[in-house]
This record gives structure tokens, C-alpha cells and sequence, in this order.
């Protein structure tokens, strides 16, 4: 009689990459709500009166409670104890409320409300944080800006927590496997998101001729609500698994608040989560404020009214362009023949240039820097790949470092030189943004995967919310102080479209300096300590 193997949802590489696309596609409306006002910066100053500061001010605030109530700390016990599935929901769950209460701050109902003038009133003074330099709101900030963080504090809590979970969720179905690859490819996906929002959060301000922000951030909520339900079909798949696994991790070895103790004794663990905070914080806040940068340093001219360039169906167009680019570039990583591998390469080039080129014809800021995560698309999975069957993630990531430096000096200093250029202007920028973009692509197909080499397996939920915490200081505090740096080198300065943002880009290439030194010293503990993070995954 033959024994037959027993074989698992995770054994079958449909079922681990149809888990992988859950939690990407639930990521992936995830950071469109993040950055949901960061392409309509403008637009909130005219019809909202947020100035810079306001608007880094609740920009920073969606970390506010995880790192000073250290609720990402909770939730990394909470991950660990109850499990991935369980605490996917919850973030869903959480992210949605979060975001509710961000739309009703930016309608017009709020304005002229009771709620208004209470949020005028009160929040001016904060006892302890406001001696201590870091309250989340100051007197004189606008109500609906005020209403508008307490809701991105909220989704800041579910929006982390669903990060770690899908971090952990990705360990469980690809340990000893394409872990790395899995990573990369659900950033990739997720960071589509970024292209999303920048080119149809503008669309649903101005649809119909008239501007109204809340249409934009409606958009958001109602992809938060497809992102629950994607956490609850993932959660019924996970229940599977272990059904089939006899696995009970919220059971078999509990956690203990001494555990972390094995984490903050990690020298490995320091650099990694340090590399982190610094990396991220040269990224996700100059995204809030790409769009304008942008628009403050290239000569645009509006195309004529009536025409293709200017109407509402140019940007379906473009977006779906955007995605053929990506599926394209995305899937040519898994053909095994040359032929196809490459025909799927040049259809995804050529794509990119129509892209561009729609981008330059529309004038439109926000359509350029939308571009950012799409050559990250082709190569991510390439990089997730390598990692995999070749190791060398330090060294990507000191790679990642001195590409970010460059292309923050790059915005600063030479872009602002073919100002008058349209051309030139356009063509620096989408060169600059492509190469960001592929940088940021190095970070979740190195850094990521290396987390299980440093902790043990029961606590590495813990390990990432740790990390998490250490980078979200970075995105509560960089949003905030890019405002107050605009505010401070501009005075006097009332069009939201003539800042300069030399100081703050600067500030922002400065942050990879430190990474690309720190990024040097964990090439030396990984050597001289065997840490193992220029080794495979998947040894041969």
C-alpha cells in the first residue's frame, strides 16, 4: 500500500499566492486612503484653509497613537497571541472607522456644525504634549483639520496593524519558501495603490466641474470596506490551514512580555529597525508632499478646455495604461520562456513611454509623480527573487540608500534649474521618480524577509510591531517638520503652487546619508557575527 502524503493549502502554490493577493489587494486600498489628500494639497488650502502646517500637522497624525500610546506595541502582543487572522479583521475593521471620520471632517456638512465649533474651541491645548513639543493639534490649526487627524489616528492604528499582520501572515504560508519574492510582490502591489490615488484622487475633487475633497476621501472608504472584506475571505483560508496543520499559534507557546527582551538585545535587530525608520521616513512623508513639490518647481500649463488633454476620461485612459505597465512588467518575472519573458518587456516599456508621454500632454503634477511605483513593479519581484536563491540584502540595502540620497538632491538642486524647461523639467522628473521608486522596491525585498533570521518564530509579530513603532516616530515626526520647514523658508508666500522645497529635500537626503552609514556598519555585524542576512532564504 502506497502512504500518501498529506498535503496542505500552503503545499499548493495557488493557494499561498491567492492568500499573497488577499492581503496585497487589502494593502493596496490601504495606501490609497493614506495618501488620499497628499495629491490635492492645494485644494485643501483653497477650499479648507490648511496651510502647510495644518497639513503636515494631520498628515503626521496617523501614526500619533502608535508611537506615543505605543499602541503598535499592543498590537504586536495582540497579532501574536490571537493570530493573523483574527487581527487582520480587526485592522480592517479599525481602518474603515478611522476613515469614516476623516471623510465627514471634509464635507460640507461638518463645516458650520456643532462638532465645528467644538473642535475650534478645544484640542487648542494638549497638557503634557504640548510642553513636550509633539501634540497631534495647536491652537489655531482649522477644526476640520483637527476632526480630520483624530480619524487618520484611528486608521494610522488599523493601517499598522494590518502591516505587521500581513508581514507575519507571509512568514506562515512562505517560510522556506519564495518568502522574499512574496514580500517584494505584495509591496509591488500595494504600492500601486500610491499611482492610484495620485491619479483618481484629483479626479473625484474635480469631477463634474465642481471641486469638493470629501468626493476624493469617499473614494477611500469605500476601498477600506473592500479591504475588510478581503481580510474576512483571507481569514476563512488561514482557518483552513491551520484546521489542516494542527497549528495553533495563539496557543502552543503564549507571549510573554519578557520575550522582547531577545529582540532589544539584537545589535542585528537595532540596525534593521533603525535602517528602517530612516528609509521610510525619506519616503512616505516627501510622498505627501510630492505632488506639490512638483508643481512648485515645473513650468505647467493647463491644456485648452474642451479638449482630450483636459477632459474627465483622460485619466481612465491613463490608468489603465498604468495598468497594463504593471501587469506587464509584473509578469514577465514569472515566464519561463525568453520569447514571452521579453514580449511582456517591451510591451510594458512601451506602455511607460505612452504613460509618460500622457502625463506631459496632461500638464498634470499629480499624473507624473504617479509614476513612482511602476518600474518598482518590474524589478521588485527580480530583486524578492535574488534575495531568495542569492541572498546579499544588506548590500540592497546600502544600494537603496544611495539611490534615495541621489534622487532627494536630484529635486532639490537640478530640477529646480529647468524651471521655464517644459520638457526638460518633465523628463528630469519622471527619470528621478522611476529611480526613487525602484530604491524604495529594495526595502520590502530585503529588509522584511531578514526579520525571521533575528528573532525567534513565536515572537516575530512582536519583532515587526517593534520595528513598526521605530518607524512610525519617523512618519509622525518628518510630515510634521517638512511643514513647519516650508512654512519657516517661505514667509510670506500665500500661493500654495510657489514654495520652495529646497530645505525640506535636503532635510529628506540627509535621512539617506545616515541609512547608507548604518547600512554599511550591518554589513559588518552580519559578517563578523554570522547573522546571515547576505545568505538565501531558500537554501539548495
Amino acid at each position: 500500500m502506497t502512504e500518501t502524503v498529506k498535503k496542505t493549502l500552503r503545499d499548493s502554490a495557488g493557494m499561498r499566492w491567492t492568500a499573497l493577493l488577499l492581503l496585497a489587494l487589502a494593502m493596496f486600498c490601504s495606501y490609497i486612503f493614506m495618501d488620499i489628500l497628499s495629491p490635492i494639497k492645494d485644494l485643501m488650502q483653497e477650499t479648507r484653509g490648511w496651510d502647510s502646517a495644518a497639513f503636515g500637522t494631520m498628515q503626521g497624525s496617523e501614526v500619533f497613537l502608535n508611537v506615543f500610546v505605543f499602541f503598535l506595541i499592543f498590537a504586536g502582543i495582540i497579532l501574536d497571541k490571537m493570530g493573523v487572522r483574527f487581527t487582520a479583521v480587526l485592522s480592517g475593521a479599525v481602518m474603515l472607522i478611522g476613515a469614516i471620520i476623516k471623510w465627514y471632517a471634509v464635507t460640507d456638512s461638518f463645516a458650520g456644525s456643532g462638532l465645528e465649533q467644538w473642535f475650534t474651541d478645544n484640542l487648542n491645548y494638549i497638557p503634557g504634549f504640548d510642553e513636550l513639543g509633539v501634540s497631534p493639534f495647536y491652537e489655531g490649526m482649522p477644526a476640520s483639520a483637527k476632526f480630520a487627524a483624530c480619524g487618520f489616528m484611528i486608521f494610522g492604528c488599523g493601517c499598522e496593524m494590518a502591516g505587521i499582520t500581513v508581514s507575519r501572515g507571509i512568514v506562515k504560508w512562505f517560510k522556506g519558501r519564495e518568502m522574499a519574492l512574496a514580500m517584494g510582490s505584495e509591496m509591488a502591489l500595494a504600492r500601486l495603490g500610491v499611482a492610484t490615488c495620485m491619479i483618481f484622487s484629483p479626479f473625484f475633487a474635480k469631477l463634474g466641474g465642481h471641486v469638493s475633497v470629501s468626493r476624493s476621501v469617499a473614494f477611500g472608504v469605500v476601498l477600506l470596506m473592500i479591504a475588510l472584506i478581503m481580510f474576512i475571505v483571507y481569514f476563512f483560508m488561514d482557518k483552513k490551514l491551520d484546521s489542516q496543520t494542527g497549528e495553533a499559534e495563539e496557543k502552543d507557546d503564549p507571549f510573554k512580555i519578557s520575550d522582547l527582551g531577545q529582540i532589544l538585545t539584537s545589535s542585528g535587530f537595532w540596525l534593521v529597525a533603525l535602517l528602517c525608520v530612516l528609509y521610510y521616513s525619506a519616503i512616505f512623508p516627501f510622498q505627501k508632499y510630492a505632488v506639490n513639490m512638483l508643481q512648485c518647481n515645473l513650468t505647467l500649463t493647463p491644456p485648452a478646455e474642451g479638449s482630450f488633454w483636459a477632459s474627465q476620461s483622460v485619466t481612465i485612459v491613463q490608468f489603465i495604461i498604468m495598468l497594463v505597465v504593471a501587469a506587464t512588467a509584473f509578469a514577465s518575472n514569472f515566464q519561463k520562456k525568453k520569447g514571452l519573458k521579453y514580449g511582456l518587456l517591451g510591451i510594458s516599456v512601451i506602455t511607460l513611454i505612452v504613460y509618460c508621454y500622457m502625463g506631459y500632454r496632461r500638464q498634470s503634477a499629480e499624473a507624473i509623480f504617479a509614476v513612482f511605483p511602476l518600474l518598482a513593479m518590474g524589478i521588485t519581484p527580480i530583486l524578492g527573487s535574488y534575495v531568495d536563491h542569492k541572498g546579499k540584502a544588506a548590500t540592497m540595502l546600502v544600494l537603496g540608500s544611495l539611490l534615495l540620497i541621489g534622487c532627494h538632491l536630484t529635486f532639490a538642486f537640478i530640477l529646480p534649474m529647468f524651471k521655464g524647461s517644459t520638457v526638460g523639467g518633465i523628463v528630469i522628473a519622471y527619470l528621478t521618480i522611476l529611480v526613487l521608486g525602484s530604491s524604495f522596491s529594495l526595502v520590502p525585498a530585503s529588509l522584511w524577509p531578514s526579520v525571521p533570521k533575528l528573532v525567534d518564530a513565536k515572537i516575530i509579530g512582536s519583532a515587526y510591531a517593534l520595528i513598526f513603532w521605530i518607524q512610525n516616530i519617523g512618519l509622525w515626526l518628518f510630515p510634521l517638520l517638512i511643514g513647519k520647514v516650508l512654512e519657516d523658508t517661505n514667509p510670506g508666500v500665500e500661493d500654495p503652487t510657489a514654495l520652495n522645497y529646497t530645505w525640506p529635500l535636503v532635510m529628506l537626503a540627509c535621512l539617506g546619508v545616515a541609512a547608507l552609514v548604518l547600512g554599511l556598519i550591518l554589513k559588518v555585524v552580519d559578517k563578523k557575527k554570522g547573522i546571515g542576512l547576505e545568505e538565501p532564504n531558500i537554501k539548495e
